[in-house]
């Protein structure tokens, strides 16, 4: 069941999303199972967050506005950091920032024992550019990778922003400036009105749609990225039960994260991992790792995002 993930090996390929774990899962399975732990994205600033209402249910979908908030580094340090030290699954620490430096001041400041690599996400707004996530384009990506990868020496893990028109490209600039493992995707930009009362059901108006609804996009995007980059990719979209994360791997991911399912149901992680188990025993695959981009494709496959 293990995968390799860059220079971490993982007793399996399944970790929560960022922003979708806490510790109080802790009192619905054993923590130990899982193949890494990402925390909730931090900040070095205390943030109080987007205006309520943050979260809207969507047909086989949500969409949420958090914003981020944040009790800042000090507070993960001091309270966070130790609850995950005893536990063995590696520890991948989420990390925000409005600007490249700031970034890359976030990444010496938690590059610490205990921490086994960094996932920085980059999907968020950039005050250096309008507003616009770095993500959205290949030039901001490698600015910010290039600054990141100075500032730390442990495992780099970009997450990406589905929001961009050429994702393929932007992984690219990430592996060119030395990301050791790209994120697909985080949520897709949406929004949701309230007819009744004419006015958005988010108090920030548009928000992330995640969830089933958005698996065959990302899906297809992690594709796109595998096979446009050598780094490992890690999908993450609409996973919901092991044949959701078989499709992810048989695309290309040697990983995927769960977010919205959790919500759903809590214990819904472990049960992928088992799920995973029962498939390669049932399909005689005598390693998981061996799925990782084992896609039959046509014999002649179109290239490119219009191919259909």
């Amino acid at each position: 069941m293990s995968v390799q993930v860059g220079a971490l090996t993982l007793q399996n390929p399944v970790m929560p999303a960022s922003g979708t774990f806490a510790e109080g899962l802790a009192r619905v399975f054993d923590l130990n199972d899982l193949g890494a732990f990402v925390t909730k994205t931090i900040t070095h600033e205390k943030r109080q967050g987007n205006a309520l209402p943050r979260v809207a249910e969507t047909a086989e979908g949500m969409l949420n506005s958090i914003g981020i908030p944040s009790k800042g580094l000090d507070a993960f340090l001091a309270d966070v950091l130790p609850f995950y030290a005893p536990l063995c699954p590696p520890l991948i620490v989420s990390i925000s920032a409005p600007t490249a430096d700031g970034f890359a001041r976030l990444a010496r400041d938690v590059s610490l024992p205990g921490v086994a690599a960094i996932e920085a996400n980059i999907s968020c707004p950039n005050l250096e550019a309008d507003g616009r996530a770095f993500a959205v384009s290949p030039e901001t990506t490698a600015q910010v990778v290039a600054k990141l990868r100075y500032a730390t020496s442990l495992p780099l893990w970009v997450k990406l922003s589905p929001n961009t028109t050429d994702i393929a490209a932007v992984a690219r600039a990430a592996e060119s400036e030395g990301a050791d493992a790209v994120v697909v995707a985080n949520t897709i930009l949406g929004m949701a009105i309230d007819t009744e009362t004419f006015k958005p059901r988010l108090g920030n108006v548009m928000g992330g749609l995640s969830g089933a609804a958005v698996k065959p996009i990302i899906l297809r995007m992690t594709y796109q990225v595998a096979r446009a980059v050598k780094i490992p990719v890690i999908g993450c979209g609409g996973i919901g039960n092991a044949e959701d994360a078989v499709e992810y791997l048989l695309a290309g991911a040697a990983a995927v994260q769960v977010g919205t399912a959790t919500f759903l149901h809590p214990a819904v992680m472990p049960e992928i991992i088992a799920g995973l188990r029962d498939f390669c025993a049932r399909r005689g695959f005598a390693r998981l790792s061996d799925l990782s981009g084992a896609l039959r494709e046509p014999a002649e496959v179109a290239v490119g995002e219009n191919a259909a």
